[in-house]
């Protein structure tokens, strides 16, 4: 990338009976955001126009036939599908899924052509996206199938990132899923993350327990005495700082969160309860360790406001914000990381 050229973010707009394209179209109302980056959107012009319409929205879109013809200084959108589409606001519906899905995949695939720089993506509903094309959980899953790299899903605002050592899995699963092997992975994961993509040069985490009150030394669970602990101290000997495992309840009661750049959580509700409770509508879920970057904003489709104007579009520009701080601290690694292997050799 030229240093006049700008960063191509490419968007995907979720289900088009949800407020994806209301908070797409609201982000880059303010012109000043063309600024910074050239937003692609994959879609349709007659899709987002009849929401411009609906929703009396007056972002100027540039309609392009292909990725490469993209516009500085223009909100971009490539029309994936031509048809007419009827959108039903706030209803869950097979065509919701179906064009969420397409939106997607051509957002993914220009990202690994190259032809754009990173994604952001607006919500999914998980249930009517299913299909023969996308058997996936969510967006994390489908993402770590197309491209390289192992998943790491992290909530994070400025103040907490709080990482998942397992994601989209019933709880009763929870359990026999963690290993020593898999906290290992999920460590380095973070440990990775907070280094190439937040410039954190010594990051310290602090890992949760998987049992209330870390098992009680047994009483409540053996798992984090005969799994957890002993990881933990394997990655200390190793010279991490990496500390734990604290009971989820008082580490959020009492912020201690606020003394470490991440957190680990060993399960969904664990790490998104409290992140949402501490900052819900500002917060942006960034899928790290694969070779590309994709945030989003960490709500759903919310179909109960759906068409209506009303809806935040905070969590999708601080998502758009941190993915262009991503690829510039990613940038930057990487060109350290060069030129320390030529001063090698």
């Amino acid at each position: 990338m030229k240093k006049s050229e700008k960063i191509k973010v490419g968007i995907s707009v979720g289900d088009i009976n949800g407020i994806g394209i209301e908070i797409i179209l609201r982000t880059f109302e303010d012109v000043r955001m063309l600024e910074i980056c050239t937003p692609i959107i994959f879609a349709s012009n007659k899709t987002v126009s009849l929401h411009k319409k609906e929703l009396n929205i007056h972002t100027q879109i540039h309609g392009i036939e292909n990725v490469k013809k993209a516009l500085n200084n223009k909100v971009n959108l490539v029309n994936v599908w031509k048809e007419n589409v009827n959108v039903e606001f706030g209803k869950e519906t097979d065509e919701g899924g179906k064009y969420a899905f397409l939106s997607l995949d051509a957002a993914v695939k220009a990202l690994k052509n190259n032809d754009i720089d990173l994604l952001v993506t607006a919500p999914i509903n998980k249930h009517n996206i299913q299909s023969d094309k996308f058997n996936f959980k969510g967006h994390t899953e489908f993402l770590e199938a197309n491209l390289e790299g192992n998943s790491l899903m992290i909530l994070m605002t400025d103040e907490i990132k709080i990482g998942l050592v397992t994601g989209h899995i019933p709880v009763q699963k929870i359990a026999k899923t963690i290993t020593s092997e898999l906290l290992i992975e999920k460590i380095n994961l973070l440990f990775t993350s907070l280094i190439q993509d937040f410039g954190i040069a010594k990051p310290k985490i602090a890992i949760l327990g998987l049992n209330p009150h870390c098992g009680d030394k047994g009483v409540i669970g053996a798992e984090d005495d005969e799994i957890v602990r002993p990881t933990i101290e394997k990655i200390q000997a190793g010279g991490e700082l990496v500390y734990g495992p604290y009971s989820s309840d008082s580490f959020f009661g009492s912020e201690s969160y606020k003394n470490f750049d991440g957190v680990l959580a060993m399960y969904h509700d664990q790490g998104l309860a409290p992140f949402k409770a501490l900052s819900f509508g500002n917060g942006v879920n960034f899928t790290a360790g694969l070779d590309k970057i994709r945030t989003s904003p960490d709500h759903g489709t919310a179909y109960e406001i759906a068409g209506k104007g009303i809806a935040d579009h905070n969590s999708f520009k601080q998502a758009l914000y941190t993915a262009l701080d991503v690829f510039k601290f990613r940038k930057e690694y990487n060109e350290l990381s060069q030129n320390k292997l030529a001063a090698r050799k």
